[in-house]
């Protein structure tokens, strides 16, 4: 066994990036993404995330570049979760609470090469850059929009939305083979940043192998069974969303997406579609019993809430699992690359 050589047949590269190609085959009928009217099967999102892929090759996108994220809980944040790293880039998920200033920090570190932005943070993105010196040696990131899909917002020929950068997305079949072949397995997925909340924001890396674990983790530990339909109440630019985004696409569940996080939303996204699971902090369990009543509909199966942060009171523990939620605290920091289950 000493001389036993490592190759292919025996060694494969952990990536989380597979789940989304194995999602595809293994659950072609079932829905990945429900956001308002919009809704994808498994199949359509592994299609949209080679072709993301394929465009930003074209914009010569190359291994590891780094590609900032401004935006809230909507499909595009969580497709470039996977089609960001296929290219060999690094995706950077940005805090959307911070502050010009704190952004401005990030950016200046970070120095990516593209930058996705929300139409909803188009004026702050303004501002980030009025701050950030650029020449040569720190060029100006390309902004790329992102609207949503029932949006009627038109851009100039200059400028690139991101729903184009996907219909200009044409990946061959070798291409799209080798978007799931990661070098090494050590090699970056994720650049994520710290709040900033005692100093300037600080950097952590985390590498193709750290996410799969962890999304992996979050499975056993939760005791997530298949397709489950998770409400994204998380911020996908916390940790990775907690490493949630690449765990439900190894069990080929549903993800939930919400722009805006509301009591009501909440309550009827989860009759609407049978939500199993959701992550939050204990804030949101706190204004989930200050809503509307006639927002909380009967639910004939619990719903799976982990929760993070300081532990909440017993007596609201209580008082949310009498509203049909069981709540499972766990404890994480950025550097963790997601929760431990307490």
């Amino acid at each position: 066994m000493d001389i036993l050589a490592i190759c292919e047949a025996n060694n494969v590269p952990l990536t989380p990036i597979t789940f989304l190609k194995r999602a595809s085959e293994c659950y072609p009928n079932r829905t990945s993404i429900i956001y308002k009217q919009t809704h994808f099967t498994w199949p359509q999102t592994y299609d949209r995330c080679c072709r993301l892929a394929a465009a930003l090759l074209s914009l010569n996108i190359t291994r590891n570049d780094i590609v900032s994220i401004l935006s809230p809980n909507v499909p595009a944040m969580y497709e470039m979760h996977f089609a960001i790293p296929m290219t060999g880039a690094i995706l950077n998920p940005i805090n959307t609470r911070l502050d010009a200033k704190t952004i401005a920090i990030i950016l200046r570190h970070a120095q990516p090469k593209i930058l996705f932005v929300d139409h909803e943070f188009a004026p702050l993105t303004q501002e980030v850059l009025h701050l950030l010196p650029f020449d040569d040696s720190k060029p100006k990131p390309l902004i790329i929009f992102i609207n949503d899909m029932d949006s009627t917002t038109k851009h100039s020929s200059k400028e690139l939305d991101y729903e184009g950068l996907i219909r200009r997305g044409d990946p061959t079949p070798s291409l799209s083979t080798s978007m799931f072949c990661v070098r090494n397995e050590h090699d970056p997925i994720s650049l994520n940043y710290t709040s900033g909340t005692t100093a300037d924001p600080k950097g952590v890396v985390i590498s193709h192998r750290g996410a799969y674990l962890s999304a992996l983790s979050t499975i056993m530990n939760w005791e997530m069974k298949l397709s489950p339909v998770y409400l994204w109440t998380l911020p996908m630019f916390h940790a990775n969303g907690w490493s949630h985004t690449w765990a439900v696409a190894a069990l080929g569940g549903t993800n939930v997406c919400l722009r805006n996080v509301t009591a009501p939303e909440i309550y009827k996204n989860i009759s609407s579609y049978g939500v199993t699971h959701m992550s939050c902090v204990p804030t949101v369990l706190k204004f989930l019993l200050e809503g509307d009543r006639n927002d909380r509909s009967h639910r004939s199966r619990p719903v799976h809430v982990l929760t993070g942060g300081s532990s909440p009171p017993a007596a609201l523990l209580k008082k949310v699992e009498q509203l049909g939620f069981q709540v499972l605290h766990g404890y994480g920091l950025t550097e963790t690359s997601g929760p431990v289950y307490l």
